[in-house]
């Protein structure tokens, strides 16, 4: 049972860099553009200890509210007894990468868009809203070629 509670206690496993990752961090991590309102994922980058968030937000997603040079100010929702605290928390952007939350939202609009403007050149009128999926239809089953099997459960065998 582990005895210390220093500040990253516990995250042998948490840090680890994954498999055939280790070294240096590539470069593209530094030429990631970050905007404020961007929504990231924090992800705690073990090569790099500078910035390091704590291991409370690895894993957490929040909003960009500041960018620096070296690093980005962002917005997380904790949970501190029954309600939200809104922490604002400094990373550098080693640590951080672009959430893919919204990359199904935006698919959606641009789909939507294009089938707004194809509507128009056929002068039909779309809606954007989505339709549920319809219960199937009714239908009835004929045994004319398809007679009824009895199935029963196999015996359990050892095969050594």
């Amino acid at each position: 049972m582990p005895h210390s509670y220093g500040y990253r206690a516990r995250t042998r496993d948490m840090f680890k860099r994954g498999f055939k990752e280790h070294g240096l961090i590539r470069l593209s991590t530094y030429l990631v553009n970050y905007r404020i309102g961007d929504i990231v994922d924090i992800k705690a980058n073990a090569a790099q200890q500078k910035g390091m968030p704590h291991k409370y937000y690895h894993g957490r997603t929040g909003i960009v509210y500041n960018v620096t040079p070296n690093a980005v100010g962002v917005i997380v929702n904790k949970v501190v007894g029954n309600r939200y605290i809104e922490k604002r928390v400094n990373i550098r952007v080693e640590h951080i990468r672009h959430s893919k939350c919204r990359q199904e939202f935006l698919d959606r609009v641009k789909r939507n868009h294009d089938a707004h403007v194809e509507a128009r050149a056929k002068g039909e009128r779309v809606s954007p809203k989505r339709q549920p999926v319809l219960p199937r239809s009714a239908h009835t089953v004929s045994i004319k070629d398809n007679a009824p099997q009895t199935m029963t459960p196999v015996p359990y065998e050892t095969t050594i």
